[in-house]
C-alpha cells in the first residue's frame, strides 16, 4: 500500500468533492428532483446524528439506476443543510482505489483517519461520514466495512455497488447493516424527474392494495385517485398515456429521460456492455469468447416474446454446454440485469417447463431491440411484450423491497401471464396486455386455482370490478 500517495489522493478528493457533487446533482443549473430512497437515507442520517445505532447502509442496484446521484445529493445535504465540515465527509470510489493503488476500502479509511485526521478508529471522537461507490470492485469490502463498524461508533457508512453485493455479503455484515436496494424508475418517479409531476403520497400503496386486497372501499379509493391523476396531469401538460409509452421505451433510467432516443438507447446498451465487461468479472472470471456469448444470450432474450427459455434450447442455439449456459444465466440473475419467473407447480410439485426471463426494466429490452432494428413503436404486440416485462419487474421489486410474494407463470395451455402467491398459498392470477383482453383465460385461472379474484392489467380506461375480475389501467399500475 502506497500510504503517502493515498493520503495525497484523499486530500485532493476532499477538495474537489463539492464541485463534483454540484455537477452531479443538477442539469443546466436546475437541481434534480429527489427519489423516494433519498428521503429514507436522509432520515437514517438524521437519526445517526441523534444517536441511532444504525450506521451501515448498503445500497445495491443495477448500474445506471442512479445510485451515484443519490449519494451526491446526500453529500450536499450533509455539507449544506446539516453543516458538516467538508473534511468530515469522505467519498471513496472503490474502482479508483483498486486501479490507482491496488488498495482496499479499509486501507483508504485507515489512511484518512490516521494520516489526515491524526487519530485512529478506536479513539475517533468526531462523527464522520464515509460514502463508498462501486464497492463491488473491492473483493474484501465486507470484511473491511465490518472492521470499520466494529472499531468505532462515530462513522456512518453509505455503501453502494452492483446488485450482487447482497449475495456477496457475509452474515456478520448482514446483521450489522440495513439494505436499501435501488431499482430502475417506476412511472411515478419518471414523472417526478421529467415533469416535476407529483402523485398523491399513498398512490403506490393504493395500487398494491388493489392487487392484493381489492375491497369495495379500495376500488373506490383507487378510482378516485386515478381520476385525480388524469385531471392533474392535464393541468401539468403531461399526457399520461403518451408519457407511459415513452416510459416503457426508455424511461427506466434517469440518464435517458432528457436525451433523444438514439443516444438514450446507446447509453443503455453501453451500460449492458459495462456490466458484462466489468461487473460480471467481479463475480466470475470468463474468457473473452464466453463474454461474447454472454452478450449474445442477453440480446437473444431481449429479442424474444415472453416465453419459457430452457438451458437446452440456448445450448443448442449457441453451441455451448448446458452447464455453461446455466452458469451464465445464474450470473446475470445475480447482477439483476435479468430475473427468472418459474412455472407454478403447487405443493412441492416439480413442473418440467422452462423458466421465463425478464429484464429489470423494459427499457433494457427496448434498447437492445433498437440496436437490432426490431423496435417499432407502432407495433402493439411489441408494446404488449414491454408491458408484460414492466408488470414482471414491478412484482419482482415488490417482492424484494415491500412484501414477500411468490411470482410464477401459469404452465397450463393458454394460461395467464402470472400467478402471484401470497400468504398461505393463495393465488392471484394476472393477465397483461395492450389491446382488448379476452376474459376466458382469467376466468379459467380463477376457477382452476380457486382464487378469490383475478387481475387484468391492460389499456382499459377505468378501474372496475366485474364479478371476480379486477380491471386495472396499465398506466395506473405503473405507479405501484
Amino acid at each position: 500500500m502506497e500510504r503517502e500517495q493515498i493520503a495525497r489522493y484523499l486530500q485532493g478528493e476532499l477538495r474537489r468533492m463539492p464541485e463534483l457533487a454540484e455537477g452531479m446533482t443538477q442539469r443546466n443549473g436546475i437541481p434534480f428532483n429527489y427519489r423516494s430512497l433519498y428521503f429514507r437515507l436522509k432520515k437514517r442520517i438524521d437519526d445517526f446524528l441523534k444517536g441511532s445505532e444504525e450506521r451501515l447502509v448498503i445500497i445495491p442496484g443495477l448500474r445506471g439506476v442512479g445510485k451515484t446521484t443519490i449519494l451526491f445529493q446526500l453529500y450536499n445535504y450533509l455539507i449544506k443543510d446539516k453543516g458538516i465540515k467538508q473534511e468530515r465527509v469522505l467519498v471513496l470510489f472503490a474502482d479508483e482505489l483498486k486501479k490507482y493503488f491496488d488498495a482496499e476500502i479499509l486501507d483508504a479509511v485507515r489512511v484518512f483517519v490516521e494520516d489526515i485526521m491524526k487519530t485512529d478508529l478506536p479513539t475517533l471522537k468526531e462523527r464522520i461520514f464515509i460514502i463508498i461507490d462501486e464497492t463491488h470492485f473491492d473483493k474484501e469490502w465486507d470484511s473491511g466495512v465490518k472492521i470499520i463498524y466494529d472499531k468505532t461508533k462515530n462513522i456512518f457508512l453509505l455503501v453502494t455497488g452492483s446488485s450482487a453485493l447482497s449475495m456477496e455479503m457475509s452474515a456478520d455484515v448482514a446483521r450489522r447493516s440495513v439494505k436499501e436496494p435501488l431499482f430502475p424508475l417506476n412511472f411515478s418517479e419518471y414523472l417526478i424527474l421529467k415533469h416535476r409531476f407529483f402523485s398523491e403520497k399513498h398512490t403506490a400503496s393504493t395500487v398494491r392494495n388493489l392487487i392484493f386486497e381489492p375491497s369495495e372501499k379500495t376500488i373506490k379509493q383507487a378510482s378516485d385517485l386515478w381520476h385525480n391523476l388524469q385531471r392533474d396531469s392535464i393541468r401539468k401538460g403531461a399526457d399520461l398515456w403518451r408519457e407511459f409509452d415513452f416510459f416503457l421505451m426508455k424511461g427506466g433510467f434517469p440518464f435517458a429521460i432528457h436525451t433523444e432516443d438514439k443516444l438514450s438507447y446507446e447509453c443503455i446498451t453501453g451500460m449492458i456492455e459495462r456490466i458484462v465487461e466489468k461487473d460480471i468479472l467481479t463475480l466470475h472470471s470468463f474468457t473473452t469468447e464466453t463474454r461474447n456469448l454472454i452478450t449474445r444470450i442477453i440480446y437473444f432474450l431481449a429479442a424474444q416474446k415472453p416465453g419459457g427459455t430452457s438451458d437446452a434450447k440456448l445450448s443448442q442455439r449457441f453451441g455451448a454446454s448446458s452447464r455453461l449456459i446455466r452458469g451464465i444465466l445464474d450470473i446475470l440473475e445475480k447482477t439483476h440485469l435479468i430475473f427468472s419467473v418459474k412455472p407454478y407447480g403447487g405443493a412441492g410439485k416439480l413442473v418440467r417447463k422452462p423458466w421465463k426471463y425478464y429484464f429489470l426494466s423494459p427499457s433494457i429490452s427496448a434498447a437492445i431491440r433498437y440496436k437490432l432494428g426490431l423496435l417499432d413503436i407502432l407495433d402493439r404486440d411489441m408494446l404488449g411484450c414491454l408491458a408484460e416485462g414492466l408488470v414482471a419487474s414491478t412484482l419482482f421489486r415488490i417482492n424484494e423491497t415491500i412484501q414477500r410474494i411468490g411470482i410464477f407463470y401459469d404452465p397450463e395451455k393458454e394460461g395467464v401471464d402470472f400467478l402471484i402467491q401470497k400468504g398461505a398459498g393463495e393465488l392471484i392470477p394476472v393477465e397483461v396486455g395492450i389491446g382488448k383482453k379476452d376474459k376466458i383465460q382469467i376466468k379459467r385461472a380463477i376457477k382452476r386455482y380457486n382464487s378469490t379474484h383475478g387481475i387484468v392489467i391492460s389499456n382499459t380506461s377505468e378501474i372496475k370490478r366485474v364479478n371476480r375480475i379486477i380491471y386495472i389501467p396499465m398506466v395506473f399500475f405503473g405507479f405501484a
